[in-house]
């Protein structure tokens, strides 16, 4: 996937730039997996706000997508790769023998009329999916379970990928693309290679036009507002933050704060930290 960078023909188009899609085989996605979404502008069930800067963008349709992979032994072939607009990863529409259809993330190099299984004697290749027990220790996965059955839940962004590292009795290790190294069932299921659309971090949006297009509205700095709605607010002409450490809106700390909780049940299945 390449990055198509724009003649500097007005001050937007100097610093945008957009992929240019190479991968892309269909523009019609397939209406049996189509659901229709709702937009909740960050607000609760009271109308309340509780996401901000939420609110706008194009209208798009959900694209249900097979994150449990639990069709097993039953080979399927690729018929397209096509565009997401719920995710930063490509989507692949698979062909089952029996006629069923189905959408998976697309991994890297995956092409239209390759064959992909979800099996625990499948072949080591992207887009297959096994149980960790039967995939080898090195390998490269990505829509990994958490809890077997559920569905893949960890690395499932566009260009991201763990690692096998280690298999020990029930549990297996897995490093996550932040580094953590984290206990994952040995009956789990994971896939075969790095999601694809590797080039999407390297897109420079240019414009706030096109941000407003994605459902994300403008971002106003607590400095610049009045003391009655930021801590960081008032002061005569540009002032500083004013305290030993910013903090948001409500008034906790922005920066550094832990927010974990320290006994949350899955801090067991932590070997090591990210950034650690």
């Amino acid at each position: 996937m390449a990055i198509r960078v724009y003649k500097p023909t007005s001050p937007a188009r100097r610093f945008m730039s957009v992929l240019t899609y190479e991968e892309i085989t269909s523009n019609k996605p397939e209406k049996s997996l189509l659901e229709t979404k709702k937009k909740h502008a960050g607000r609760n069930a009271q109308g309340k706000i509780t996401v901000r800067h939420q609110g706008g963008g194009n209208k798009v349709k959900y694209r249900i997508i097979d994150f449990k992979r639990d069709k097993v032994d039953i080979p399927a072939k690729v018929a397209s790769i096509q565009y997401d607009p719920n995710r930063s990863a490509f989507i692949a529409l698979l062909n089952y023998v029996d006629g069923e259809k189905r959408y998976i993330l697309a991994p890297l190099d995956l092409k239209v009329g390759d064959t992909v299984i979800s099996s625990e004697t499948a072949d080591i290749k992207p887009g297959n999916t096994l149980p960790i027990k039967s995939i080898p220790v090195g390998t490269l996965i990505h829509n990994v379970e958490i809890k077997p059955g559920r569905g893949g839940q960890l690395v499932r962004s566009a260009g991201m990928s763990a690692q096998l590292m280690a298999k020990e009795g029930a549990y297996a290790q897995v490093r996550l693309p932040s580094g953590e190294v984290r206990k994952v069932p040995m009956n789990a299921r994971a896939t075969i290679g790095t999601v694809g659309n590797s080039d999407h971090e390297n897109v420079r949006i240019g414009k706030a036009g096109r941000t407003r297009h994605m459902g994300i509205r403008p971002t106003v700095r607590g400095v610049v507002m009045n003391p009655c709605d930021h801590p960081h607010g008032g002061g005569e002409g540009k002032s500083p933050v004013g305290m030993p450490a910013p903090v948001t809106p409500w008034g906790k700390v922005a920066l550094g704060l832990k927010t974990r909780k320290h006994k949350k049940y899955s801090n067991k299945m932590i070997v090591k930290r990210a950034g650690k």
